[in-house]
């Protein structure tokens, strides 16, 4: 099939799964349960999309080994499988919004700069261990040619779309409960902070302090003429993306960034500021704020260092804790405490599920509605 534009592989692929959801496509029953082990692994999706760059290459082209995914691996029978997963899972991950992660598996540590035979033997570093045997478990299953390669990528996408379906019907059940509820009084500011610190408490919430000052500014950005810059992708290096902080912040008539937001679920350190400065340092941008929220403690010291980089930098840094800012913003804007909620919620649902997983989201959903019924 080297002749076949891989994409229209995947096109191919993805109206037989859909069209057969209840349908098997592999022969083993064993084989059946590794992929649905790894495509239902909330922890780590990234398994997924390596194993369909692998199943695509070897379908596009036969003669290459498939445990062979790096060019550095010796031998003619190797293939890039970053090429596969960037140029053409991708596409299809996005397009037809398949619970993968929205980026490319080769740059997780397990799958980065490998140069050797993935065979069922080697140890790929990562949690939860169980997903990475079983990629490598289904790898070998085709390289021993017990299965095709076209059946399994198709098994992975059929899994995909039964998961996608079942996650679509909860988030729809749950939605629905708490428009029931539509006509109850709006929940107390407290009752807001506190539902925020359970969320905030959660397995994995790492991005949750992002999207909560993100649709703080969101939902007011009219009253004070400053609003937030599209957020970029979780887990993404500053280095990588060209940005200063976690959330930026522009006025609304002008792209100019005046303040920062750096998120932080542990301590910040002196250190932190002066890698912030070295930051602010190489870029143009005159910013006036730059600000770190922090889920932990606050040192003394590191927050009387940061006053006096004011009159040095003409920058004003400050360390804030992460539920007292969102306490004392609900408040101030009392009147607008609803449609934060509301602008919260719909942030955390369109997350990609490798930055807010599937769980995540349904538990805020559960809460909410869990407080609405309380405040009854």
């Amino acid at each position: 099939m080297i002749n076949v534009i891989p994409i229209k592989i995947l096109e191919n692929l993805y109206p037989k799964a859909l069209g057969n959801q209840s349908k098997i496509a592999v022969k083993s029953a064993s084989t059946r349960e590794k992929i649905e082990s790894v495509c239902r692994c909330n922890a780590n999706k990234a398994p997924i999309r390596f194993l369909m760059s692998c199943l695509l290459a070897k379908i596009h082209n036969p003669k290459v080994d498939i445990p062979k995914p790096y060019t550095e691996i010796s031998g003619d029978d190797t293939y890039s499988g970053r090429v596969y997963d960037e140029r053409f899972v991708e596409l299809l991950v996005h397009k037809y919004k398949l619970p993968c992660n929205p980026t490319t598996a080769y740059l997780t540590p397990a799958f980065r700069n490998l140069d050797r035979l993935l065979t069922t033997d080697l140890t790929l570093v990562g949690r939860p261990r169980e997903v990475y045997v079983h990629a490598l478990e289904i790898l070998d299953v085709v390289h021993a040619n017990k299965e095709k390669p076209k059946n399994i990528l198709q098994e992975i996408i059929r899994f995909l779309l039964v998961i996608k379906a079942e996650d679509e019907q909860r988030m729809q059940q749950l939605i629905a409960d708490l428009k029931q509820a539509a006509d109850i009084l709006p929940l107390a500011t407290e009752e807001i902070v506190n539902l925020l610190s359970q969320h905030l408490n959660c397995k994995g919430s790492s991005r949750l302090p992002v999207l909560i000052v993100a649709s703080a500014y969101q939902t007011v950005k009219d009253q004070i003429g400053e609003v937030n810059k599209l957020l970029e992708v979780h887990n993404a290096a500053d280095k990588q993306t060209g940005s200063m902080g976690d959330v930026e912040i522009a006025l609304t008539n002008d792209d100019r960034i005046i303040t920062c937001y750096e998120m932080k679920d542990k301590r910040v350190t002196k250190t932190d500021i002066d890698i912030a400065l070295q930051k602010l340092s190489k870029t143009k941008s005159k910013i006036d704020n730059y600000i770190f929220i922090t889920t932990d403690i606050i040192e003394l010291e590191v927050t009387e260092y940061a006053k006096t980089l004011y009159e040095k930098t003409g920058v004003e840094f400050a360390v804030l804790d992460g539920i007292g800012f969102i306490r004392h913003y609900l408040h101030f804007f009392h009147r607008q405490r609803n449609d934060f909620l509301n602008i919260y919620q719909s942030m955390v649902l369109a997350e990609p599920a490798s930055s807010v997983s599937q769980p995540l989201k349904e538990a805020f959903l559960a809460l909410r509605r869990a407080a609405e019924a309380d405040s009854r």
